[in-house]
C-alpha cells in the first residue's frame, strides 16, 4: 500500500493520524478519508463512521445497540435505515451481504469485520519527501481545485469556496467517477502548481479548476476540465448570471459544470480505452467499450454491449453500474422486440438491477435500471418508488429524470410527467436523446387531453429522430382529435401498419390510456385497433 505524503492532509495534526490498510483500502481515521488504490472513495460521514468503528474494534462482533451509541449518539432510528448504512459501508469496500467477506452479520448479535487489517501511522515529514504518490486508479478520478475569487474582496472567499464544494458533492453522485474529497484539494488553494503535479499528488487523472468574479449584482463564472498527465484540455465554459439569490446562483453554476463534466470525462475514458489492444483490458474498458455499442441503439450492437457489460462483471464482480447498464441493456432487449424471449429478458433485468441496488445503494443508475425493469413488467408503484429514489440521491441525473417521467407517464400521472420531463431536459437540453424526452412527454400532454401541446412535443421529436414512430403516431392521434383529420390521415399513410401494432404493447397502466390513443389513430384511418 502507498500512501500520500502527509502534506496533503494537514501536516502535524495528519501525522496523529491511524491508518488502516485492508486489500486494496487505505482508511484514514483522522481525515475521515477512504481510498482505493490511487483514488478517494467517496463515502457519507455515517457510514465511514460506521466503517471505521467496525475496523477499531474488528476483534469482536458489535452489537446494533453499540452501533447506535458510537455512531448515532443514541438517537433512534429504524431497522432500515442501519441496514441501509450497513450495506452502504460493505459496498464502499468491494463488500455485498452475500459474499460477507469483510463485514459479516452474526446472527442475533451484530457485525464484526473480518478483513485482515494493517495499521500504520503517517510516516515522517523526511520518510514523506522519499514516499511515492498513489498509483493511479483504474476508474477514472477528478480533483477539484478550489475556484479563485477574481472579486478582490476576500468577503467573497466564502461565495467561491462555497462553489467549489457544491460541485465536489454533486460529482461525488456520480459513483463510476472517483472524486477527490475537498480536505486533499484545498491544501492547494491560493498555490500555483503545475496540474501534472497535482494529478500525481493526488492520484487524480483528470483536474477542474476555475475563477468566479462577482460585481455588484452580476457573476462571471470560468471552468475548465484538464487531462492531468497530457495537460489536454477537454472542456472550458464561461457562465454569466445575474445575481437573484447567492444560493440560487451556486446551484445553478454547479449544476452546469457537472452536466459539463460528466459526458467531457466519458469522451476522454472512451478514446483513452479505444486504444488499448483488445487483451489488455480491465472492466472499466470493457464497460466503456459496452457502453459505447448500447448507445448505438441498434439491435446487434446491443448484444455486443450486453457481452462487453458481462465481461466487465467477470473481472469485477462488485462493478454495480456495470449490472446497471446491463440491466438497461436487457430492458431494450425486450422493450424493442430483440429478444425472442422477451419475458426471460425482462427477468434478466430485473435481476441485474437488484444485483446493482445490493451492491450500491447510492447509486443513483442502479435504481434507474430497477425502475425500467420493473416498469417493463408492468409493476408501476416499484417503478415510481425506484426513479423517485434516483432522483433523491442525484437530482443532476438526468437519466434518473427521464426514468422518473417515463414512469408517471405509463402510470398514468400525466403532468407531474410533464415537469419532470421539463427538467430533465433543463438539465441537458443538448442530450442526444432528446428525442425521447420530447416523445414522451407529447404523450403525457396527449394523454392529458393537451393535444396542441402534445403535437408540439412530438414535432421537437420528430426533427430530431425522423423515424421515431411514438411521436409520429401523437402527432396523428392529437391531430385527428383536433379535427385536422385529412392532415392526419397524410401523416398516417407514412407509418407501417407493423409499426402502429406495436404501440399496443406500450406499457400503459390504463387501458383507457391505451383506448384514447388507438381512437385518435382510428379518426385518422387506421384500422388497427
Amino acid at each position: 500500500m502507498r500512501y500520500l505524503p502527509s502534506r496533503h492532509f494537514g501536516g502535524a495534526r495528519a501525522n496523529r493520524s491511524v491508518l488502516y490498510s485492508f486489500m486494496n483500502y487505505l482508511l484514514d481515521s483522522d481525515r475521515r478519508e477512504l481510498r482505493q488504490g490511487g483514488a478517494l472513495v467517496s463515502v457519507e460521514p455515517q457510514v465511514f463512521d460506521l466503517l471505521h468503528y467496525l475496523i477499531r474494534h474488528r476483534e469482536r462482533v458489535v452489537s446494533k445497540d453499540e452501533l447506535l451509541a458510537a455512531i448515532w449518539q443514541g438517537r433512534i432510528i429504524s431497522d432500515a435505515t442501519l441496514s441501509s448504512r450497513i450495506n452502504a459501508a460493505r459496498a464502499a469496500i468491494g463488500d455485498n451481504g452475500e459474499a460477507q467477506r469483510l463485514i459479516r452479520t452474526v446472527l442475533r448479535k451484530g457485525i464484526r469485520f473480518v478483513g485482515a487489517v494493517r495499521e500504520a501511522e503517517w510516516p515522517s515529514a523526511a520518510s514523506a519527501a522519499a514516499e511515492p504518490a498513489f498509483a493511479p486508479s483504474e476508474r477514472p478520478s477528478i480533483a477539484v481545485l478550489p475556484f479563485v475569487n477574481m472579486s478582490g474582496d476576500p468577503q467573497q472567499e466564502y461565495f467561491v469556496d462555497g462553489i467549489t464544494e457544491d460541485i465536489i458533492t454533486a460529482l461525488s453522485k456520480l459513483r463510476w467517477l472517483l472524486v477527490i474529497a475537498r480536505n486533499s484539494t484545498f491544501v492547494y488553494k491560493g498555490r500555483a502548481v503545475p496540474i501534472r503535479q497535482v494529478g500525481a499528488e493526488l492520484g487524480a487523472r483528470y483536474i477542474l479548476e476555475g475563477s468566479v468574479r462577482k460585481s455588484g449584482d452580476q457573476v462571471r463564472a470560468t471552468g475548465q476540465l484538464v487531462e492531468a498527465e497530457t495537460g489536454n484540455h477537454l472542456w472550458a465554459e464561461r457562465y454569466d448570471r445575474e445575481i437573484r439569490g447567492i444560493f440560487a446562483v451556486q446551484d445553478e453554476i454547479t449544476q452546469r459544470v457537472v452536466m459539463a463534466v460528466d459526458p467531457a470525462v466519458r469522451m476522454s475514458e472512451l478514446r483513452r480505452t479505444t486504444r488499448k489492444p483488445p487483451g489488455n483490458l480491465d472492466a472499466w474498458d470493457h464497460f466503456l467499450r459496452g457502453s459505447s455499442s448500447f448507445f448505438l441503439f441498434r439491435k446487434p450492437d446491443m448484444a455486443v454491449a450486453r457481452e462487453q457489460f458481462e465481461r466487465a462483471i467477470e473481472l469485477d464482480p462488485y462493478f454495480a453500474t456495470a449490472h446497471a447498464r446491463l440491466a438497461m441493456a436487457h430492458v431494450l432487449d425486450a422493450a424493442l422486440d430483440w429478444s425472442e424471449t422477451p419475458q426471460a429478458s425482462l427477468e434478466a433485468a430485473y435481476r441485474a438491477a437488484r444485483r446493482a441496488v445490493e451492491l450500491d445503494d447510492l447509486d443513483a443508475s442502479a435504481y434507474v435500471a430497477l425502475a425500467y425493469a420493473v416498469l417493463h413488467m408492468r409493476r408501476y408503484e416499484p417503478a415510481l418508488d425506484a426513479a423517485r429514489r434516483a432522483v433523491d440521491l442525484n437530482p443532476n441525473f438526468h437519466d434518473a429524470q427521464f426514468a422518473l417521467g417515463s414512469s408517471l407517464t405509463y402510470a398514468s400521472h400525466p403532468d407531474e410527467a410533464v415537469q419532470v420531463f421539463a427538467c430533465a431536459l433543463r438539465l441537458s437540453p443538448h442530450d442526444s436523446f432528446a428525442w425521447a424526452t420530447h416523445g414522451l412527454a407529447g404523450l403525457a400532454h396527449y394523454i392529458a387531453g393537451r393535444y396542441q401541446d402534445a403535437i408540439a412535443a412530438a414535432e421537437k421529436a420528430m426533427n430530431l429522430r425522423p423515424r421515431y414512430v411514438l411521436a409520429r403516431a401523437i402527432d396523428v392521434a392529437a391531430r385527428a382529435h383536433l379535427g385536422q383529420v385529412a392532415e392526419a390521415a397524410a401523416r398516417l399513410a407514412g407509418i407501417s401498419p407493423s409499426s402502429l401494432a406495436k404501440l399496443a404493447r406500450l406499457p400503459l397502466r390504463s387501458e383507457a390510456d391505451l383506448r384514447h390513443l388507438l381512437d385518435g389513430l382510428h379518426k385518422a384511418g387506421s384500422r388497427d385497433q
